[in-house]
């Protein structure tokens, strides 16, 4: 690849994510997460799997725009998912811990490529091509037996899902969320004519937009960014685990906080404010040591906002 090729196939990637997010949704209400969720899994790695065979951009742009279609059904499915089960005061650090385990993939992603680019020359192939195809095996692996962990929704005592519920608890669980909120389950288009006249949710997609374009260039370009700093690729890819690991730590802790004192928006302004300080240290010291702390600071603030 030259020039803006690479992100041109990095970039292609989003306009697919966004419009696959709510069709994946009504999706998985008709065919039950145990069935939808198994399937984007199946098909992520397939597609990931794929990415380390292909031999030119038009391939890498193919797999990227399909893995987008792939991908973005996860993150609103499993939150919607966790919906289903909990409260809504008890939801933010359940999905926090979900999501937390993308921030932990990212330092074990580090890690696993520093190790597996070992591989370069071994079939002919480059290392980087090993690390698509090893983890894209990895994934099929797992949603191999996947389904058997997800206890779709409790909302019929017949439903075969949830086995370790009796009838009892299956009512007490669907009384709770009654509860918390009665309104209706069944997809509408009005609550879509609805969504767009609620000015609430347009400041909320400009909040997004504000947490998500810092907190994708920190996930796709955090090694070049330490690469930068006068590193090697190999030792890049292994200091990228560290400001992962405590962007981790700070996203269970920070929402498991918000969730206690049911309070979310202080809690947002201070970490974007850690985030900020962190992008000012990138951008402003020409100092390695000082730019590698601002990375902790920016991916701790970041990753715990996103939630």
């Amino acid at each position: 690849m030259k020039g803006l090729d690479y992100n041109l196939a990095l970039a292609l990637f989003f306009p697919f994510y966004v419009i696959a997010e709510i069709p994946s949704n009504m999706l998985m209400k008709r065919l039950r997460p145990s069935v939808w969720l198994t399937i984007i899994m199946v098909s992520w790695g397939l597609i990931t799997t794929f990415m380390g065979l292909v031999q030119n951009l038009g391939g890498l742009i193919a797999c990227r725009i399909f893995l987008g279609i792939a991908e973005g059904g996860l993150f609103p499915g499993v939150s919607y998912f966790i919906t289903m089960w909990y409260r809504r005061h008890e939801c933010g650090f359940r999905i926090a811990l979900f999501f937390s385990a993308a921030t932990a993939a990212g330092a074990f992603g580090g890690l696993l490529a520093r190790g597996i680019a070992e591989m370069d020359g071994v079939g002919n192939r480059a290392g980087w091509s090993w690390i698509f195809i090893l983890e894209g095996l990895l994934t099929l692996i797992v949603s191999g037996f996947s389904s058997s962990f997800v206890h779709d929704y409790p909302a019929s005592l017949t439903f075969l899902s949830a086995k370790f519920l009796n009838a009892e608890e299956r009512i007490e669980v669907q009384r709770r969320l009654l509860e918390d909120d009665g309104s209706s389950d069944e997809f509408s288009v009005k609550f879509f004519y609805q969504a767009l006249r609620d000015w609430k949710i347009w400041v909320m997609m400009f909040i997004t937009i504000g947490i998500f374009t810092p907190l994708y260039s920190i996930s796709l370009f955090l090694p070049t960014i330490i690469n930068q700093f006068g590193y090697s690729n190999n030792t890049s890819q292994l200091l990228t685990v560290p400001p992962y690991l405590v962007a981790c730590f700070c996203t269970i802790v920070g929402n498991y906080a918000a969730d206690k004192m049911r309070q979310r928006g202080p809690f947002l302004l201070g970490f974007e404010t850690i985030a900020v300080v962190g992008f000012l240290m990138l951008i402003t010291s020409r100092i390695p040591h000082l730019q590698y702390a601002g990375a902790f600071f920016a991916a701790s603030g970041l990753y715990m906002t996103r939630y």
